[in-house]
């Protein structure tokens, strides 16, 4: 009988670790379900103590693209549809998935449903897959035998959600690209061009001939690279990591989340893709029959700001208390009017899961022509930034010889 180490999900949400002697891996991870765990991760001790390397790399588990497992929520709700019994559509999946790590995933899900567990138990054994919107959507699919329909909602609605976040990393991957090359480039002629010159305006300098400001100013920054510049660089990446620190904590989110509305431009597209997430989690649950106060909790966690997560769990405290969505999410002026005035109605109308989803794809729409103008507006200024800064050190350079030559004439 073997040892195997696990890491494993109570029923609490909690995570725990420990080590279980079994005679196969599955018997293991059979063992840990009748404990009430939920399996992460189950591995033999004796190998992962023989092979270090192995160990390292299972701990940095590779992430599953949110368009892979779309598809395969995709492929799970067509079977089904077609009259495949759950438990054949899991062994197809398991056998049939392109990706190796879905393969292991629904094989995984498909013994534990064979254990006599639920499927929106067994998606929540993976949460690194599978998200609590998609868990709370299959369980909704369940209680109200509607699964198939709540399968092809959710994949749909990853889909949204990574082409609107393909758009704005592909929207800004160029201004960044800009950026980098052009402080490379100009970190590059400071720290090794300007130097060469040095002498020069030495001689220049003894022979009574005056520095004009600007080439002073370019020898300092030149002198401070090539002194502090690994102190700099490490000074730098310290306080990066400090910030990255104090924005894990909820005050530096906070503020974070804060100064983030307020930045020109930015922050009116931060705050647009905010309020869409928001609407298309909720009316995207609602309409699969989740509970609104379930829905309210879900969406609000998947926002990514916090204060308008604050505000929505103001707005379920609000409906627990029998009182209407629209009043403490207007009280907390994050959400717009028009917005705000299309949720009062919808509620009057019940006719809110809809009117959400139609809000998410306006402001989506909205959102991708902001970007368009915010790119069209970088893309020269970045330009004009990365050339002002090589004709800075241009000018640094060769204005000291116009002025000996303009003194010899």
């Amino acid at each position: 009988m073997a040892e195997f180490a696990y890491t494993a999900k109570t029923i609490t949400g909690e995570n725990t670790s420990g080590v279980i002697a079994a005679n196969s891996q599955r018997e293991a991870m059979g063992l840990l379900r009748q404990m009430s765990l939920y399996p992460l991760e189950v591995r033999d001790q004796q190998s992962t103590a023989d092979s270090p390397w192995a160990r390292l790399l299972q701990s940095f588990p590779r992430r599953i693209k949110n368009e892979i497992i779309a598809d395969a929520l995709t492929q799970l709700g067509d079977l089904l549809g077609n009259g495949v019994s759950l438990i054949e559509s899991l062994s197809i999946l398991s056998e049939q998935s392109a990706d190796a790590s879905m393969r292991e995933v629904w094989t995984d899900v498909r013994r534990t449903v064979s254990d006599g567990r639920n499927l929106d138990d067994a998606l929540a054994a993976h949460p690194r897959v599978f998200s609590s919107l998609c868990v709370n959507m299959v369980r909704a699919g369940l209680e109200g035998a509607f699964l198939e329909e709540s399968l092809q909602r959710v994949a749909s609605f990853m889909r949204k959600q990574d082409e609107l976040r393909g758009k704005v990393v592909g929207a800004m991957a160029y201004p960044i690209v800009l950026a980098i090359v052009g402080s490379i480039i100009t970190v590059g002629l400071v720290t090794f061009i300007v130097p060469m010159f040095e002498s020069f305006f030495s001689r220049l300098v003894r022979g009574g001939v005056e520095l004009p400001l600007i080439t002073r100013i370019l020898l300092a920054l030149s002198h401070g690279l090539v002194r502090y510049g690994l102190v700099a660089a490490i000074t730098i990446t310290a306080m990066v990591l400090a910030v990255k620190r104090l924005l894990k904590s909820e005050r530096g989110r906070r503020v974070a989340d804060g100064l983030k509305l307020k930045i020109p431009v930015v922050g009116k597209i931060l705050h647009d893709t905010a309020v869409s997430r928001f609407c298309r989690v909720l009316g995207t649950m609602l309409r699969n029959g989740v509970p609104i106060l379930k829905s309210l909790d879900i969406s609000g966690a998947a926002v990514g700001n916090v204060l308008l997560q604050e505000a929505i769990r103001e707005s379920a405290q609000n409906i627990s208390s029998g009182n209407l969505l629209s009043q403490p999410l207007a009280a907390s002026g994050l959400i717009p009017a028009q917005v705000m005035a299309m949720i009062r109605v919808a509620e009057e109308s019940n006719t809110l899961d809809q009117v959400l989803v139609k809000i998410a794809d306006r402001t989506d729409s909205r959102v991708e022509r902001q970007l368009d103008v915010l790119v069209r507006l970088v893309e020269p200024l970045m330009l004009l930034t990365i050339g002002g800064m090589v004709m800075f050190v241009i000018i640094g350079v060769l204005l000291p010889v116009f002025d000996l030559n303009s003194a010899i004439d």
